[in-house]
């Protein structure tokens, strides 16, 4: 059995605070006066330092130390957030990122410099302690005021028998009271065990602490902050008389040896364990542990894949029931069936993670593209909720990107220009998920200039996309944007400009077998949106005959079944159009379109699939029935075949090729609109 690398664990939990901590900057933009937003950033900045220093990252625990400082002063009131001190510690936290990431790497002089932002964002002299933690004594006008009122606390605590093989060490914990104060420490040894039972790796010391600090009691709350559900802790406020004579011995745990403070050692009596506020801290922190497992993301890769092969398995193992008077054969088969399509529904679901976690990481592309542009931009995200297929919010990251940065460079005005033609200083750029059917639509809208069409065709007539003056629909024309190299900036910029972004996207999304719809009303903004499948491994699938060949239709895009006689097929010629409740509705012929060479079936069925609002029928011969479909990738051979989207094994081991809803629906478009031309 492998064992979890506490390196890598530390890593995963140090992204997730870093994720953290550049959530409560970005929320503490909009509030820079929001003391819990100031506190939560602290509380992060402290945690991660922590963490870092006990696994042994000691540079990014150094580095991570400075922006704690800064935002302790903020926390104390020494200095007012600001939006510089917030972008210094954005930029700031890329270099921790970094750190993680590379702990051993030459990062130059980054770190130097990031910390001289640092310093100017807090500002001034007092900015000193921010690059300078131990920074030579006040001068005599500063020693010579008034001093702090000095608070005296008795601090007991123990901490969990495994915390050193966890990784916390009680020394740094008391190193850091020593920093609030004079501190006096006694430890409490009589939990030791004999030797014959003694665990090398297990705590059983406790320690009584008085300290005598300037600090309030949060101070003291800090120092335990991530350690504090697993420990017993009691803080206790107690007077001048009682601090003087509470520990007269300072020392560590045994075996260190220390300086004592007087030559007569007091009775030590045992500290009684005094829980800390939460009641039975280590039950609730292992409720918790076990509520969440974590799970590397090729483990359930590679189950998806078993789960496939079971699904085909199962298949395979129906139809042969089916073929069978064995009643008891039957009965398994159904069992199984039922099985395999629980837990084919149960991993789906593992496999499914919100696009919250995809909108996220857009929140930090708008702050600084704000800054760097000059514009006023406000990010509004809907429909967070919404799942998809952990691989799909992989795929969709870099298309989005490229997607909010034309938004923002091409689309939305400087605030000037938008004062100008009567809008709000500020644009907006909304983020929005919503799922239709087998579906999840992603749109990325914009308040802006919209898409000047003239300029677009004009770009395109002189790339040779298109010939001067030919006929174009609105969708066409827009969808010209996605062509290899096309761009309508006027200039090269950090953002945009060298025609590379949107055919990416194309790219990106076709090859999860999507689509792109965009609409641009000018002076009013475009959205464009994203139709990708909600999974790409598994799907119900509607399987049909067509000539000799079997196909699966995605059921989340059918809509309906109807019979088709072959009067009808005839008395339709030249049309191929069906009256569907008062609507025409055109319709492909596949035997004509896949070219089967055979006679049509006497009652021939049409497949009504849709894609939103636009619909088709295709004919088939026959319909067999629904089907789990497990998608195979098509051959690189067959890359090019737009009117399938993959392929998959039916139970006899013949291969089935899955029909590309998308691309069927716009060729029966295609074919409407050049029947109406021609009538």
């Amino acid at each position: 059995m492998s064992t979890l690398d506490p390196v890598a664990v530390f890593r995963t939990e140090a992204a997730e605070c870093l994720e953290a901590i550049e959530a409560g900057l970005l929320d503490l933009t909009h509030q820079l006066d929001n003391k819990d937003l100031v506190d939560a950033v602290f509380r992060g900045l402290h945690t991660l330092k922590g963490s870092g220093a006990m696994f042994g990252f000691e540079a990014l625990a150094a580095f991570t130390h400075h922006c704690e400082t800064a935002f302790d002063r903020v926390r104390k009131g020494e200095v007012a957030a600001t939006s510089e001190l917030v972008a210094a510690v954005l930029a700031a936290q890329d270099h921790m990122r970094a750190l993680v990431d590379q702990p051993d790497a030459d990062h130059g002089d980054t770190g130097n410099k990031l910390l001289a932002q640092l310093q100017a964002a807090v500002g001034g002299k007092q900015a000193a302690a921010v690059a300078a933690p131990a920074a030579a004594p006040p001068p005599a006008a500063v020693r010579d005021a008034p001093a702090k009122k000095k608070n005296s606390w008795r601090i007991r605590f123990s901490l969990p028998a495994n915390s050193m093989a966890n990784g916390t060490n009680p020394l740094g914990l008391l190193d850091e009271l020593r920093d609030l104060g004079e501190c006096s420490v006694r430890a409490n040894t009589s939990a030791i065990p004999a030797l014959d039972d003694l665990v090398p790796t297990e705590l059983h010391i406790s320690w009584d602490v008085t300290l005598t600090s300037e600090q309030d009691r949060s101070a003291i709350d800090d120092v335990f902050i991530f350690v504090l559900d697993d420990m017993e802790l009691s803080v206790e406020e107690i007077s001048g008389t009682a601090a003087a004579t509470a520990a007269p011995v300072e020392e560590r745990a045994a075996p260190v040896p220390v300086a004592a403070t007087s030559t007569a050692v007091p009775e030590f009596r045992p500290v009684e364990a005094v829980p800390a506020k939460r009641e039975a801290p280590a039950a609730v922190s292992q409720a918790k542990a076990a509520e969440n497992v974590r799970v590397p993301a090729e483990r359930l890769d590679e189950l998806m894949d078993r789960v496939g092969e079971l699904v085909i398995a199962q298949s395979r193992l129906s139809q042969l029931a089916s073929a069978s008077t064995d009643i008891a054969l039957r009965s398994v088969s159904e069992e199984i069936e039922r099985l395999s399509g629980e837990l084919r529904d149960t991993m789906m679901v593992l496999r499914m993670v919100p696009v919250a976690t995809l909108f996220s990481r857009f929140r930090r592309l708008v702050h600084d593209l704000a800054r760097e542009t000059g514009k006023v931009i406000e990010l509004v995200t809907e429909g967070e909720s919404t799942e998809v297929d952990k691989t799909v919010i992989e795929r969709l990251a870099d298309p989005l990107v490229h997607l909010v940065r034309n938004s923002i460079d091409h689309g939305l005005e400087t605030p000037a220009d938008r004062l100008a033609s009567g809008k709000t200083e500020a644009g907006t750029v909304t983020l929005s998920a919503r799922q239709a059917g087998g579906e999840v639509i992603i749109s990325i809208k914009d308040d802006g200039r919209g898409i000047n069409r003239e300029r677009v065709r004009a770009k395109a007539e002189s790339s040779g996309l298109i010939q001067p003056g030919q006929p174009l629909s609105d969708s066409e024309l827009l969808q010209l944007i996605f062509a290899p190299g096309f761009s309508t900036a006027a200039a090269i910029t950090n953002l945009s400009g060298r025609g590379v972004g949107m055919d990416v996207v194309k790219k990106t999304v076709e090859a999860l077998r999507g689509a792109i719809d965009i609409v641009s009303m000018p002076g009013h903004g475009s959205e464009v949106s994203l139709r990708i499948p909600l999974t790409l491994a598994i799907i119900d699938g509607l399987l049909v005959r067509v000539g000799s060949g079997r196909y699966v239709i995605p059921l989340s895009a059918v809509e309906e079944c109807l019979e088709l006689s072959l009067e009808e097929d005839l008395r339709s010629r030249g049309r191929s159009f069906i009256s569907l409740r008062d609507s025409l509705v055109p319709f492909l012929r596949l035997r004509d379109l896949f070219r089967t060479g055979t006679k049509p079936d006497v009652h021939q069925k049409v497949v009504v699939i849709s894609t939103g609002t636009e619909r088709v029928g295709l004919v088939v011969d026959q319909i067999i029935g629904d089907h789990q479909t497990v998608i195979k990738s098509m051959s690189k051979l067959h890359n090019n075949v737009a009117t399938f989207s993959g392929a998959t094994i039916l139970g006899d081991g013949s291969v089935a090729l899955i029909l590309d809803v998308g691309h069927l629906v716009a060729a029966g478009q295609q074919q409407e609109a050049q029947l109406r031309v021609a009538g």
